[in-house]
């Protein structure tokens, strides 16, 4: 698989995977990374953005709903997110929870600016961790 094909292919995984439809962004991110495919930075850089993307995809999607509480859970969700603010979207890649945070930060228009800080950060690192962890690994493993 040349280089282009194995970013655009993790690119469309993490992004994928920020959205509720499935993915599996750090599977393939490891097995870039062990194979070499391309320097850690550059794959760590795409998926980050992927995933932001897709992060920013669900914020999106919250903010076309209409702003009234209709159940208890919406209730509380709500909450905890007025509580922590935009803060919270440091969670953001939590499987299923951080796609829950996306849409509600979007239902609850919280402003964009610090929004997009925290997904973007909580995101980078998140990938960051994982190739560290796996480049660590790989050369413990040498």
């Amino acid at each position: 698989m040349s280089d282009t094909l194995s970013l655009f292919s993790l690119f469309s995984s993490s992004f994928l995977s920020a959205t509720l439809l499935p993915g599996s962004s750090e599977a393939l991110l490891v097995t870039l990374l062990l194979a070499g495919k391309s320097t850690p930075w550059l794959l760590v850089t795409t998926a980050s953005i992927g995933n932001s993307l897709g992060g920013l995809t669900n914020i999106i999607i919250g903010r076309l709903f209409p702003l009234r509480e209709s159940s208890r859970w919406q209730a509380s969700a709500a909450r905890l997110l007025r509580r922590f603010g935009s803060a919270a979207l440091l969670l953001s890649w939590a499987p299923l929870i951080g796609d829950l945070l996306c849409l509600l930060a979007g239902w609850l228009r919280l402003a964009w600016g610090p929004a997009l800080f925290f997904l973007c950060l909580g995101k980078a690192l998140r990938y960051g961790i994982v190739a560290a962890l796996t480049l660590q690994g790989a050369a413990w493993w040498q």
